[in-house]
C-alpha cells in the first residue's frame, strides 16, 4: 500500500491528485503546519532528514521531492496516458515543465513568501527598516520576476490547452502548485485569462476534488 506523508498547504497536494488520476489505492498520513510559524512539525524529521513533504512510501521504496515521486509513479504505470511519448514535441515540453515547476518557478514565489513575513519576524524596533527592505526587494526584484514567469505561463497556454500540448498530463499537475501560489500571492488580472481558466478547469476535475477530500483543507484551492 502506498502511503503519502502529507503536509497541509504544500506541494504534496499534487501527489494526492496524481494518485487519484491514476486510480491507485493509498493512505494519507497528515501533518499540520505550526499555526504561527507556518513551518512543518518536527514529526516530519523522523520521515525525512529535511523534514519536508511530500514523502511517499511504497513497500520498501521511500521517495521525497514531488518531481521524483511523479516520475516514479508514471514509470510504474506507463499506460496511464499522463506522460506524452518520449522523443516527441509534447514529450520534450512535458520534461521541461515537469522540472521547471520546481527548478525555476518556485524560486521567486518562495522569495515573495519570505520577504512578506520578514517584517513580522524581526524585533519591533527593526520592523520599519525590515518593511522598507521587503518593499524594495518586492518592487525591484521579486515582483518583476514573478511577472515574467506568469507571462510565460500565459503564453504557453495560448499555444495549447495544456502545458505539454493538447492533452492533460502530469506536467499540468506539477505546474498546478506554482500557478496556484502565484494566483494567491500576486493575483491574475484581465491580462491572464488563460491562467484563470486553467485554475478553474483543474479545480473542477473529479480527481482533484477527491484529492482535496483526502488531504484536508488546502488554501490555494
Amino acid at each position: 500500500m502506498i502511503t503519502v506523508h502529507h503536509l497541509n498547504d504544500s506541494r504534496s497536494q499534487r501527489v494526492l491528485w496524481l494518485l487519484e488520476e491514476l486510480g491507485l489505492p493509498y493512505e494519507v498520513k497528515r501533518y499540520q503546519r505550526d499555526a504561527k510559524t507556518r513551518l512543518a512539525p518536527p514529526e516530519l524529521m523522523a520521515i525525512h532528514p529535511l523534514g519536508k513533504s511530500p514523502v511517499l512510501d511504497d513497500g520498501d521504496v521511500r521517495l521525497a521531492e514531488t518531481g521524483a515521486i511523479i516520475e516514479y509513479l508514471l514509470e510504474a504505470h506507463p499506460a496511464s496516458g499522463l506522460r506524452p511519448e518520449r522523443g516527441t514535441e509534447a514529450g520534450r515540453r512535458f520534461t521541461y515543465w515537469l522540472h521547471y515547476a520546481e527548478g525555476s518557478a518556485m524560486t521567486p514565489l518562495l522569495l515573495k513568501l519570505i520577504f512578506g513575513v520578514i517584517p513580522d519576524r524581526v524585533p519591533f524596533l527593526a520592523r520599519g527598516v525590515a518593511k522598507s527592505i521587503s518593499k524594495a526587494m518586492n518592487a525591484n526584484m521579486i515582483d518583476p520576476q514573478i511577472a515574467a514567469h506568469t507571462a510565460l505561463w500565459e503564453a504557453e497556454l495560448a499555444r495549447s490547452a495544456w502545458f505539454a500540448g493538447d492533452e492533460f498530463s502530469a506536467a499540468d499537475i506539477m505546474m498546478s502548485f506554482p500557478v496556484e501560489a502565484a494566483g494567491s500571492r500576486v493575483g491574475y488580472g484581465a491580462d491572464k485569462p488563460r491562467l484563470k481558466a486553467f485554475l478553474k478547469t483543474i479545480h473542477a476535475r473529479p480527481a482533484y476534488q477527491r484529492a482535496l477530500e483526502r488531504g484536508g483543507p488546502y488554501s490555494y484551492a
